[in-house]
């Protein structure tokens, strides 16, 4: 079975708006999907149906192979934005309350949450009230609690917010081994540098629809615009950009270099092989730096936005 989750034909409304749209999604196993969007895209709503916090109301998802049911909730994890630990509640004794609540018993529960509270160093918590906790402190014992049950799915939607980058890259690597594990994970985040980190697959949700999903490295190459960064030294700069442009388009580059005196962004012709520009370049240069302009998820998320609600304004 190659998904761990499927969703076909979510379509879900708040009144008279309407949060998501025939929305087609499905996660591969053992993967780190990114959800992504801007606010108000649908990206909460459908985490929602997930954990069955609330119901489409039409479609239907699937977990695991089978329609999501009532008790699938034991095998789901969830760390949402807006923290729910209670703060007048001791460490321990919360930690240990929840954990029941995901089916463990109160013996096995106080022996995960050893584990992890040494792994964390954080053993000294275990008596704290949560509102003696600083933000990133009471991140951590949430969570701990979000994946101590083990699930099959993990959703953590922004789970760095609240830490400094030495935890947060504490919490990215722990992530990645509990997907090393077997886990599946979805995350969802505004930070696409830790998507580029992290993610194999996404979707980009705007305006209740799946305006782009797949893998990243493929969507990378179909935004790609075969532009190279070339950085050069040449005695007579402005020669060697005129021959480069009896072939090829170029324009001004901005980048550090210690040697190349002309700097420049080349677009290959259609169906063109980079071994060519570099058997130009070669011939004609010192290449100092020579580099394709992949688009990042950033400038992916970007553009795809923009292009949906141009078209949405057109359809209008």
């Amino acid at each position: 079975m190659q998904h761990i989750l499927k969703a076909h034909n979510i379509t879900k409304y708040y009144g008279d708006f309407r949060a998501l749209n025939n929305l087609n999604i499905e996660i591969p196993r053992n993967s780190i999907y990114g959800l992504l969007g801007p606010n108000g895209a649908g990206k909460t709503t459908f985490i929602r149906i997930i954990n069955q916090i609330s119901v489409p109301d039409t479609g239907e998802v699937f977990f695991d192979g089978k329609p999501l049911q009532p008790n699938d909730v034991h095998y789901i994890g969830y760390l949402p934005e807006e923290r729910g630990l209670y703060k007048s509640m001791k460490v321990g004794e919360q930690a240990l309350y929840l954990a029941q609540l995901k089916g463990l018993s109160k013996q096995e529960a106080r022996k995960r949450l050893k584990v992890w509270f040494d792994k964390f160093d954080i053993g000294d918590w275990w008596g704290k009230k949560v509102q003696e906790l600083s933000k990133g402190m009471a991140q951590k014992v949430q969570f701990i609690v979000t994946v101590l049950h083990e699930p099959k799915l993990l959703i953590f939607d922004e789970p760095f917010s609240g830490f400094d980058p030495i935890n947060a890259q504490i919490i990215k690597d722990e992530i990645i081994k509990l997907q090393e594990q077997g886990a599946s994970v979805i995350f969802s985040t505004h930070r696409m540098e830790s998507v580029e980190e992290l993610c194999e697959h996404i979707a980009l949700i705007d305006k209740a629809n799946v305006i782009l999903q797949g893998k990243l490295q493929d969507i990378k190459r179909a935004y790609k615009k075969n532009i190279f960064e070339v950085g050069l030294y040449h005695e007579n700069p402005s020669s060697l950009q005129q021959k480069i442009e009896e072939y090829y388009s170029t324009s001004e580059a901005n980048f550090k270099s210690l040697d190349a005196n002309l700097k420049l962004n080349v677009k290959l012709n259609p169906g063109e092989d980079v071994k060519n520009l570099l058997q130009l370049l070669n011939n004609q240069s010192e290449i100092h730096h020579f580099k394709e302009l992949i688009p990042s998820a950033n400038d992916i998320f970007i553009q795809a936005v923009a292009n949906n609600q141009l078209k949405t304004t057109e359809i209008l």
